[in-house]
């Protein structure tokens, strides 16, 4: 079971919002890679995990994970985890502010972000500018949902941005980095964040994969694009 701002949330058992098959069979060689990294990453961070964790319950009382509705391998949808980064109202904000705010609605339809979002807490914006709000996601690796590298998964709404991009994204597993993290994250125009997605599915290797994570140490260092 995972918790997110409004309580429990199954493991998801949802079938595919688009059956699409996958590129190919996930070698033993990636997935035992995700496997060894995703379990020597949690043995090192877990003081660090802890104490994110302590903080955000102490800041902001509530939840402190936050479990979202994601679009995965195959087009099926999984709970996708993060450290909570948002007040625990955060979707109701979301609707006010849309509503209210031409500017911001016009913005959000076009990145599915907001630049300055003021549902973010004031742990959740050094959690985000550093990615530590990600870690959560090596248990969505250990389950088989995800992989280190791949594609953000995205929700169900963006599948309309993605065009027929879409069939390439569902062919591999999200990841928790990959082009688009190592390219510029947010300051990359949504286009070529689908296009970056659509190459990786093509290319996707074990020796392409080691390459990007080689990148991701930098460019989580230097925050780009992070917000």
């Amino acid at each position: 079971m995972y918790e997110n701002a409004k309580g429990l949330v199954p493991p998801s058992s949802e079938k595919p919002v688009l059956a699409v098959r996958p590129l190919a069979p996930v070698p033993s060689m990636m997935r035992l890679l995700d496997i060894v990294i995703a379990m020597v990453a949690i043995f090192v961070l877990l003081p660090l995990l802890l104490l994110v964790a302590v903080t955000i319950w102490a800041t902001d009382p509530g939840p402190v994970f936050f479990a979202h509705r994601r679009i995965g391998l195959g087009g099926i949808a999984f709970p996708c985890l993060k450290f909570r980064t948002m007040v625990t109202d955060a979707e109701e904000r979301l609707a006010y502010i849309l509503s209210s705010d031409a500017d911001a609605r016009l913005e959000w339809a076009r990145e599915r972000k907001l630049r300055v979002d003021p549902r973010v807490t004031a742990i959740g914006r050094f959690l985000r500018r550093s990615s530590i709000d990600e870690l959560p996601q090596l248990l969505n690796v250990l389950r088989g949902d995800m992989s280190i590298v791949g594609p953000r998964p995205i929700v169900d709404s963006e599948r309309e941005l993605y065009g027929r991009g879409f069939i390439s994204y569902c062919r591999v597993k999200p990841g928790i980095t990959g082009l688009w993290q190592v390219s510029g994250r947010n300051d990359v125009p949504y286009r070529r964040r689908v296009a970056l997605d659509v190459l990786y599915a093509r290319r996707k290797s074990v020796r392409f994969d080691l390459w990007i994570l080689v990148r991701t140490v930098p460019a989580v260092l230097s925050a780009r694009g992070c917000y």
